[in-house]
């Protein structure tokens, strides 16, 4: 297979095998998640669940007094990530095309001197994201490998994606196959691996919240 052959193979029966995975296995996990459930409560309730488990989601969301120096860098480093890449994600036209085909709308794009700050503001966070794994004992004594591969799988669609906005060793076909490539195995390792908190997370802090909430204590 040529380039606009393999190119071609990715754009389409790749991209529905991907999607496919990655919408399956969330949903597996997230019906995984729930049927786990709380253990039945045999004390008298003095709370509700819903909407104290609704308010923990939102308040371990944001900075609070107390939180450590880690804590902190931990936060700051999340959201520039997250907002960095889903800028990019959501905003670069080539994306919002792709976006099209499978919607049937569209949204405007961001200037690609925008995107390529958001780019680079991301891949900048997740690498001091990995020193610090690297360099806290504690936080290194936590890491495994998953939390490696985690990082690899991430920061690998916007390298790619970087160099296929700017070809420097090899050709646009080329960075375009690497960087599709490894969004497709992102996309399917999401749901298999620790990037599952992506939903996780959520579901985790509403239990908690929802457990103090019936308790009638804050979260």
């Amino acid at each position: 297979m040529n380039e606009i052959e393999i190119l071609t193979w990715l754009r389409g029966p790749g991209l529905q095998i991907s999607v496919a995975l990655f919408a399956l296995g969330l949903i597996f996990r997230t019906v995984q998640n729930l049927t786990i459930g709380m253990s039945k409560n045999l004390a008298e309730s003095k709370g509700s669940y819903m909407m104290p488990g609704m308010a923990t989601i939102v308040r371990r969301s944001l900075f609070h007094p107390g939180t450590t120096h880690r804590g902190y860098f931990t936060m700051i480093a999340g959201y520039t990530f997250h907002i960095g890449l889903l800028v990019t994600l959501f905003f670069l036209e080539q994306h919002i095309l792709l976006f099209k085909s499978i919607l049937g709308f569209a949204w405007p794009s961001l200037p690609p001197a925008i995107i390529n700050i958001t780019a680079l503001v991301a891949i900048a966070a997740l690498i001091a994201v990995l020193l610090h794994r690297i360099m806290d004992p504690v936080v290194r004594k936590l890491t495994d490998y998953q939390d490696f591969l985690a990082w690899i799988l991430t920061i690998a669609p916007l390298i790619t994606g970087y160099l296929a906005m700017h070809p420097i060793a090899t050709t646009y076909q080329t960075a375009l196959i690497l960087h599709i490539v490894s969004a497709e195995v992102l996309l399917i390792a999401i749901p298999f691996t620790k990037l599952s908190h992506m939903v996780s997370i959520f579901i985790a802090r509403w239990y908690n919240g929802a457990l103090a909430g019936y308790k009638g204590v804050k979260s």
